[in-house]
């Protein structure tokens, strides 16, 4: 059986003594280091660390580890920080709209449980996708978008987060362009995948246009998301070599393998608590 362990994220101003402190934490309490990685941004003299240790001969009981901590520790160096475990599950809910292949292999790394998470539901704004849901035996809700009803299907898409303590949002090319307010529930807790030619390729048809100007490289790129449509922070990206030999065929089956491998490595980076976001960039851990 695998051990329980803690992960704990930490940014704050960069000054002497942080890891010290941190790791003697730590080592006081019984805790067995099993993974550190720390990196200072000298642009921002702000520092970023993860660390990892096993709980099993821990002294601090999981539920009192934050108020220890922040006591002691994160209050003196001005943290900024997150605790996770490795017992807890995210529940992770899916949006999507017409197109299946990000659904599809999310869903299978669930299903062999590559991930340690739960699938609640997923929404769409479509009906197509719904013999999938019923495929993996996950419940499908259908909520049908128009400029008029907009606000009223929103409101009731966060009522069902609400009710399911959703953690995670996927948007599994979910397309649909969400509002300031729905984002602002759930801050850097929206993973999006979009084209990594935007925004020189917009529209509905961006591998198209990709074509048509004879590019050489497509991509994708998986992000949290923020009211700044496809600018949010990043956490992955992925890119294939085209030629001119190639049909737009050829790039759109490209561009989807790429597009969700990138969104299951972001997913995954998160699931693992690899990331931390400041100023709207990321980094990630290995």
């Amino acid at each position: 059986m695998k051990k329980n362990t803690a992960v704990l994220l930490i940014h704050c101003p960069d000054k002497k003594g942080i890891i010290r402190s941190v790791t003697d934490f730590i080592f006081e309490n019984e805790g067995n280091i099993i993974y550190l990685d720390q990196h200072t941004d000298a642009a921002s003299d702000h520092f970023f660390m993860r660390i990892k240790w096993d709980l099993e001969n821990f002294l601090i009981s999981p539920d009192k580890i934050g108020e220890y901590f922040d006591t002691l520790i994160a209050k003196k160096f001005q943290m900024e920080w997150t605790l996770h475990f490795s017992d807890q599950k995210k529940r992770m809910a899916i949006f999507v709209t017409k197109l299946s292949h990000c659904l599809y292999d999310i869903l299978y790394r669930y299903q062999s449980k590559e991930w340690n998470i739960e699938i609640p539901f997923i929404v769409s704004n479509h009906e197509k996708l719904k013999p999938i849901a019923e495929q993996f035996s996950i419940p499908f809700y259908h909520f049908p978008m128009t400029k008029e009803n907009k606000a009223e299907q929103e409101a009731k898409q966060l009522a069902l987060l609400k009710k399911e303590n959703i953690d995670l949002i996927v948007f599994a090319r979910y397309m649909q362009i969400v509002t300031d307010d729905f984002i602002s529930h759930y801050p850097n807790k929206i993973i999006n995948i979009h084209h990594s030619f935007l925004p020189a390729f917009v529209g509905s048809k961006p591998y198209h246009a990709a074509h048509q100007r004879g590019v050489k490289i497509i991509g994708a790129t998986s992000h949290y998301v923020t009211a700044d449509l496809d600018a949010g922070p990043i956490i992955e990206q992925g890119v294939a070599y085209v030629s001119h030999r190639e049909k737009v065929r050829d790039f759109i089956r490209k561009g989807k393998d790429i597009e969700k491998i990138v969104l299951s490595k972001g997913i995954a980076k998160d699931l693992n608590h690899k990331i931390l976001v400041y100023n709207n960039r990321t980094v990630v851990f290995d």
